[in-house]
Formats: structure tokens, C-alpha cells, sequence
């Protein structure tokens, strides 16, 4: 089954599935990294709309999703927001001019992203120069019990979701061409991290 059928069928039980983590963890990061941006913002991977009730509505927000039913959860939660427009569109293909936003976020999409370099090649190509990459993900720990396990579960969380829970995140962003000017440690020492980055 390809990632878009498997993100098509689960559209419908994806927000009960993150629900613990959601309490526990997402919102208070949606909120706190989110909730000041401004300008133009292209939020990659926009899935079920999780994010947009956090931009400031003084922004202008593009989401993309391969998804087309996670989609139309999204545009559920868009209703009422004219800032806010959504697009069919393949993460590592972008259908936009170069230097066209002021900020690309993505929370918890490139554990999923069949090749996450281009996808974030993408992000650097669409960001201006004065601009930045915000990328809130999970990813390969530096600790090496935790890396282990990582190792051990991910052709499982794969075989069920295509989510690649031991990516060197990092490391590719760096791949891409990005400048990190930011690594914040969120949970689980350091498997959710906040990345911050520069074209």
C-alpha cells in the first residue's frame, strides 16, 4: 500500500491516534512555536489542520498535503479563515516560486516523506533568504539505548504507517543546505526536538 493510501484511510482516525500525545505534548508546541509567526507561512505535510488554529490570523498560511482526505479535514478546521489556503501537492515536487515565504514548518512530517532531503531541498528553495525553516519532528536519538530501540521498532512503525521513527533528521537538514541555528530538546531527552534553520 503506497503512503497516500495509507494516509488516506487513516485521515479518519488520525487526530484519535495522536490524541495522548496531543495533550500531552503537540498543543503546548503548536501554540508556543506558532502561535508569533508572520508574513507568508507554507506548512508542509498540513495533514488533518492540527496547526492552523495556532497561526496568527494577520499571517498568510499555504498548507500542502499528499492526502487528499486529510485534506478535507483540514479544510473542516479552515472554515472561517481567509487567510488560510490548502493544496493537494507533493512535499518534495512544491508547485511555487523560489523565495516566496516568509516561514516552512513542519511538525512531524519528515519521519514520513519517501526522500525528506528533497523534501527539505524544497523548503530551502521556497524560503527567503531572510526567512526560516522550522521543523518540530521526532527523530534518531543521540542516546544510544534510545537510538537502539529506534532501530529495533522502525521497520514496524513503517510497515504500519510509513513513519521512519530513526532518521537523522538533523543530519538532513544539513544535507539540504540548510544553516541550523537552533536545536531545542522538547521530550524524550532528545527524540522531539525543535529545529530551527536558514536558507
Amino acid at each position: 500500500m503506497s503512503v497516500i493510501s495509507k494516509y488516506n484511510r487513516y485521515s479518519y482516525v488520525y487526530d484519535l491516534m495522536d490524541y495522548p500525545t496531543e495533550v500531552a505534548w503537540y498543543s503546548k508546541w503548536r501554540k508556543e512555536f506558532l502561535s508569533g509567526l508572520s508574513g507568508r507561512v507554507l506548512e508542509i505535510g498540513v495533514g488533518t489542520g492540527k496547526n492552523l488554529p495556532y497561526y496568527p490570523t494577520d499571517s498568510e498560511v499555504v498548507g500542502i498535503d499528499i492526502s487528499k482526505k486529510m485534506l478535507e479535514h483540514a479544510k473542516t478546521r479552515a472554515e472561517g479563515r481567509d487567510n488560510i489556503s490548502l493544496f493537494l501537492m507533493d512535499a518534495e515536487n512544491l508547485g511555487f516560486k523560489d523565495n516566496t515565504f516568509n516561514y516552512v514548518v513542519t511538525t512531524f512530517v519528515l519521519c514520513s516523506i519517501p526522500d525528506p532531503v528533497a523534501a527539505l531541498k524544497e523548503m530551502r528553495r521556497l524560503c527567503r533568504s531572510d526567512g526560516e525553516v522550522i521543523n518540530i519532528e521526532h527523530m534518531k536519538s543521540d542516546n544510544r539505548l534510545i537510538s537502539s530501540l529506534e532501530d529495533v521498532f522502525d521497520p514496524l512503525t513503517t510497515g504500519l504507517a510509513d513513519i521512519h521513527i530513526n532518521r537523522k533528521t538533523i543530519e538532513n537538514i544539513k544535507k539540504a543546505g540548510l544553516t541550523v541555528t537552533e536545536v531545542k530538546n522538547l521530550a524524550l531527552k532528545d527524540v522531539f526536538r525543535l529545529v530551527r534553520s536558514k536558507p
